[in-house]
């Protein structure tokens, strides 16, 4: 399994450690673009509110798609690996999820927004999960959002690697172990 392009990224449950890999992953020195639905949970909880996942999750995933693009589009300037806090695929399944109409070009927005076709997924890990103000929906959601994403990116095309429930040091060397050896399999 090469490693298809620079974009690798780290899906799965919400409270599953995925943010704090992430900025262990940035204190190594690895490029990383945050997680776009924290950035608009805090905006809005900054603003009116009317983009909040718990009060107009289409709106929220559509917002979420926006920035992914950018994000997407700002990673072409990384000659290596950039890890991504979640993608465009969490936006367009949470559509999915909830039987919103998805953008006529959803296949296109899929296939033209592509990531490495291996991605880590963080399964659920209670002991990590706590709500906040930013993560207001329970760990029965994330579950059922985790379970989803399992099968929603292999359906895409996506193989999925789970991170180990380690402390995010060990996680920081699995991950940079897994993408070494993705890189010289390519």
């Amino acid at each position: 399994m090469a490693l298809s392009n620079n974009r690798i990224v780290i899906t799965g449950c919400s409270g599953g450690g995925k943010s704090t890999l992430i900025e262990a992953l940035a204190e190594r020195g690895h490029a990383v673009m945050p997680e776009p639905g924290r950035i608009i949970v805090k905006q809005e909880l900054e603003g009116d509110g009317s983009a909040l996942p718990w009060v107009d999750i289409e709106k929220f995933a559509r917002r979420a798609i926006e920035m992914g693009r950018h994000f997407h589009a700002d990673a072409a300037r990384f000659e290596g690996p950039v890890f991504f806090d979640r993608s465009i695929l969490e936006a367009t399944a949470a559509l999915e999820r909830n039987q919103l109409a998805v953008a006529d070009d959803h296949a296109d927005l899929l296939r033209q927004y592509r990531y490495s076709r291996n991605v880590f997924i963080a399964p659920p890990w209670p002991a990590l999960f706590a709500a906040d103000e930013e993560r207001q929906l329970g760990f029965e959601h994330a579950l059922a959002e985790y379970e989803d994403l399992t099968l929603y990116y292999p359906a895409h095309g996506y193989t999925l690697t789970e991170l180990p429930k380690v402390p995010v040091k060990e996680r920081v060397a699995f991950v940079e172990d897994q993408v070494r050896r993705w890189q010289s399999a390519g």
